[in-house]
């Protein structure tokens, strides 16, 4: 097992070497002058010249994006001067609320998904495998945003037993009930796609290992059916379940991107959308980075995970 990690760490460093390429060449691609967007009514010919060449800005674009990475690898992200400070703390400030969110979102499209595939799996074309495919169909096919925006203008403006917005109320509160109050409508939005996308592949997964002979043989010993379904079918299913919640986690992960602009939530979206308007290369470019090493991290802990269940993956 071991070694099986070692190759997945080793295979993770070209992914987010060109993470960097792509994000760095993106970024000097926009149209404009950092240094003017940064000094705003301060942008004078010579204090232009200034920034300039104190952000390394007048050297040739390779020399740019080798000093950048040199700096990324010793930890330093550098400065954001929208913000004056540096760019990983504020990252790292910002995660935690973004980590909350997205979290809570997976636990969700994750228990929910496969428990909905399971039970339609195992009550096949029966009125319950009906239900659950109208209403994952359906979930599948409501943008998050969206249903965000329905979320909030009836359990917010007309009921108003939910905040609008925020993590936390602004009179007070700032304990775990006032936390859950402003996470649920969020958490729920952003869990709906990804909770359909889990549902379905579980419920192909579990009907194909339902129809293998050591399921036949479990029921020929008298094996009680909910055993068949929840203990060796659903164990079985998780190795090609386990790959789906892989990918559903990188979309939950981006997917807060445009949800904490909808309700607000003060994480790492949130940050991008901000530093991308005031032109603040640093911060856009260390938050994008950050993100994605964060998703090829876990991706790597989902192969473990597989690879522990099926140990034929490792050779």
């Amino acid at each position: 097992m071991g070694g099986y990690i070692l190759k997945r760490l080793l295979s993770a460093i070209p992914v987010l070497l060109g993470i960097t390429v792509i994000v760095f060449l993106i970024m000097a691609m926009i149209p404009g002058d950092p240094a003017t967007a940064i000094l705003g009514s301060f942008a004078t010919p010579e204090n232009v010249e200034r920034l300039n060449r104190f952000l390394g800005l007048d050297e040739p674009l390779w020399r740019q994006y080798f000093i950048w990475l040199g700096n990324m690898l010793q930890g330093d992200f550098g400065r954001s001067f929208a913000l004056n400070r540096p760019v990983l703390d504020e990252i790292l400030d910002r995660f935690s609320a973004t980590l909350i969110l997205a979290g809570t979102a997976f636990i969700l499209c994750a228990v929910l998904g496969i428990v909905a595939g399971v039970v339609s799996a195992s009550r096949q074309y029966g009125l319950a495998d009906k239900a659950i495919t109208f209403v994952v169909i359906l979930g599948i096919s409501v943008p998050s945003f969206f249903l965000g925006m329905m979320m909030i203008l009836l359990f917010a403006v007309q009921l108003r037993w939910l905040p609008v917005s925020g993590m936390f109320s602004i009179w007070g509160g700032g304990n775990l009930p006032d936390l859950i109050r402003h996470l649920t409508m969020p958490a729920i939005a952003l869990a709906v796609v990804a909770t359909g996308v889990v549902a379905r592949l579980s419920r192909g997964a579990m009907l194909e290992v339902l129809r293998q002979d050591f399921i036949r043989t479990a029921r020929a010993k008298g094996v009680p059916e909910r055993r068949v379904i929840w203990g060796h079918a659903l164990r079985a299913a998780m190795v090609g379940i386990i790959p789906v919640l892989g990918i559903q986690a990188g979309f939950v992960l981006s997917g807060a991107v445009y949800i904490e602009i909808v309700f607000q939530w003060p994480g790492v979206g949130r940050m991008l959308v901000d530093a991308i308007l005031r032109r603040d290369i640093l911060l856009v470019q260390g938050g994008v980075v950050f993100i994605a090493a964060c998703y090829v991290g876990f991706n790597i802990v989902v192969d473990v995970a597989q690879a522990m269940l099926d140990p034929r993956i490792k050779t």
